[in-house]
């Protein structure tokens, strides 16, 4: 794509067959995928859930063998077309063997499966208005049915001796459990706090309400008994995946085909470099012969750089996500008007996890940055969290999903919203954590410690991951033999400043959820490889800021797209 087509500032284009396709295959699938609607601000199916069943699978596979099918006899009227058919290629192409292969009948983990999805999606939902809670109460109340087609997937698969692993069902039959209880369940809270224009609900949509939660309890509970009664008996305890499946989710993942043995040893590589300049930044903070363990406790016993409530975490992610907006804007960044605004906000889950949600497409709900606080957990060191912070808003997954969505002028909805590739994604953010640094953003050396800390836990994840799911020769560190799951917790608990029972939760997740943990690593390991061929192919007139712009218009597709790209 030709620096012209890409960089001009509010470039425009008239629609093609290409793009009116792409658009029209996003309209479709947002009926077929109410979740994925809500997600990307599309109107129309706040109301409902996806069909999880097999005959819901095959509809949506049927729409990607239909859209590939139009795909083929059109020609690219442009540089952007071209991208966007050789990106759509690419990723319907990949997801149609992930169907063939049989991968939605065992779509069970402990964090991006149906069964969160389920949950996740009434957070983003629309909660001010009485039609607001009326539209909530209905897909409450749709989720009985959903859940009935997913478990019926998962039973199709258990006969076809397709069954995820034993850890994976038993942890998500935890999670089904909570969901399902009464007393604690989210759905419980979630209807007793609705206040429809600012008043209690009246009798008629409290009715709704509280029938919609008691349904979605059920169906939990129904999903805890199928998966003890059901699937459990039959699941593996195994928990690698293998080569075959795992290069095909490393390839979903980045959107890119990497040697996964090289890569393997780039992780060992990495991480011990990573160290060491952990050991050189603790020596700094706190004298020779420091640890980096040490220096981090001594970090986290800092009056000065805590902070106590969440209301004052969520002032201090504001006002720090405000300030690299304003002076990253115009220097190493274009960043559009709409773009300048992130909400930072408190989660109403209690995960401990931190992610980002993008803005609709007319920016009406802003692109916004979570914390789910776990309960009881009320401090909260600066040092750990400020390079979070440049990692979900800007430089990092704000800039670049919401730069994205702002292009309607230059992208269609396929590549604007659709699109999502993790190790483009998340290797975006952690190459904008390091580009902080380098900007002198994390001068201050704890704050450094801070990102070199989670750049540690990414590389870890890389070579844990490979080892784990590829059944690799584990290092003597470890005891030697073969990767397995209690080596894994041996060299993530000696890699990563985290508690127990969040290290625990992202062990499962790394088990159940292949290749995508690695994707973060090995995405900004790519985009840095990426951004030097363009500098060395430019020379002296190369520019940062141009080819950062250049970069995010293309859009999140596969790694191999856009290096491809990028070239042209």
């Amino acid at each position: 794509m030709s620096a012209a087509t890409v960089g001009g500032v509010n470039s425009e284009r008239a629609a093609t067959p290409i793009d009116t396709l792409a658009d029209s295959f996003v309209t479709g699938m947002a009926a077929l995928d109410p979740i994925g609607a809500t997600s990307l601000g599309l109107p129309g199916h706040d109301h409902e859930l996806p069909d999880f069943s097999p005959a819901g699978a095959e509809a949506r596979a049927t729409s990607q063998r239909e859209l590939l099918a139009a795909l083929a006899d059109l020609e690219p009227a442009d540089d952007v077309d071209a991208v966007t058919k050789a990106a759509i290629a690419e990723r319907h192409g990949l997801a149609l063997e992930l169907h063939d292969a049989g991968e939605h009948l065992r779509d069970l983990n402990v964090i991006a499966s149906p069964p969160q999805e389920m949950r996740d999606v009434f957070d983003l939902m629309a909660h001010e208005t009485t039609a607001d809670w009326e539209t909530i109460a209905a897909r409450l109340s749709a989720l009985p049915a959903a859940m009935d087609g997913y478990m019926a997937s998962l039973a199709e698969g258990r006969r076809r001796g397709t069954v995820p692993a034993l850890r994976q069902v038993e942890a998500v039959l935890k999670q089904a459990d909570d969901l399902a209880d009464a007393d604690s369940s989210f759905f419980t809270a979630f209807v007793a706090g609705a206040r429809p224009d600012g008043h209690a609900p009246d009798d008629a949509l409290a009715a709704a309400l509280e029938r919609g939660a008691r349904d979605a309890r059920q169906a939990y509970a129904d999903l805890a008994e199928f998966l003890g009664r059901e699937l459990a008996p039959d699941a593996p305890e195994e928990d690698g995946v293998g080569r075959e499946r795992y290069q095909r989710f490393s390839r979903l993942f980045l959107g890119a085909t990497i040697d996964l043995d090289e890569t393997y040893e780039w992780g060992r590589e990495e991480l011990a470099r990573i160290v060491a300049e952990q050991e050189a930044v603790a020596a700094e903070l706190y004298g020779p012969g420091t640890t980096p363990e040490e220096a981090m406790a001594r970090l986290d016993a800092d009056p000065a750089r805590q902070l106590h409530g969440t209301e004052a975490l969520r002032e201090w992610m504001q006002e720090t996500a405000d300030h690299a907006v304003a002076t990253l804007k115009d220097v190493h960044f274009d960043i559009p008007g709409p773009v300048q605004r992130i909400e930072c906000m408190i989660a109403p889950t209690q995960t401990g996890g931190i992610y980002y949600t993008g803005p609709t497409a007319d920016f009406s709900r802003p692109g916004r940055m979570w914390w789910s606080v776990p309960a009881g957990v009320t401090e909260f060191g600066t040092w750990r969290e400020k390079t979070t912070v440049y990692h979900e808003g800007v430089p990092g997954h704000h800039l670049q999903i919401a730069q994205t969505v702002y292009r309607s002028g230059l992208l269609n909805m396929w590549r604007r919203l659709y699109s999502w590739v993790s190790g483009h994604g998340e290797g975006w953010a952690l190459y904008a954590e390091r580009l902080m640094d380098e900007l002198g953003y994390l001068s201050d050396p704890a704050d450094r410690m801070g990102m070199l800390d989670g750049q540690r836990l990414r590389a870890a994840r890389v070579v844990l991951d490979l080892g784990v799911h590829l059944g690799k020769p584990a290092p003597e560190e470890l005891g030697g033999g073969t990767w397995d799951a209690e080596k894994a917790w041996t060299f993530l608990s000696a890699n990563a400043n985290m508690a127990e029972g969040f290290l625990r939760f992202e062990l499962d997740r790394y088990l159940g959820w292949p290749g995508q943990a690695p994707s973060y690593k090995v995405g900004q390991r790519l985009w840095e490889q990426i951004r030097d061929e363009a500098r060395a192919a430019a020379g002296e007139e190369f520019s940062l800021k141009d080819f950062h712009r250049r970069a995010l218009d293309v859009g999140s597709v596969g790694l191999d797209t856009l290096r491809d790209a990028l070239r042209g």
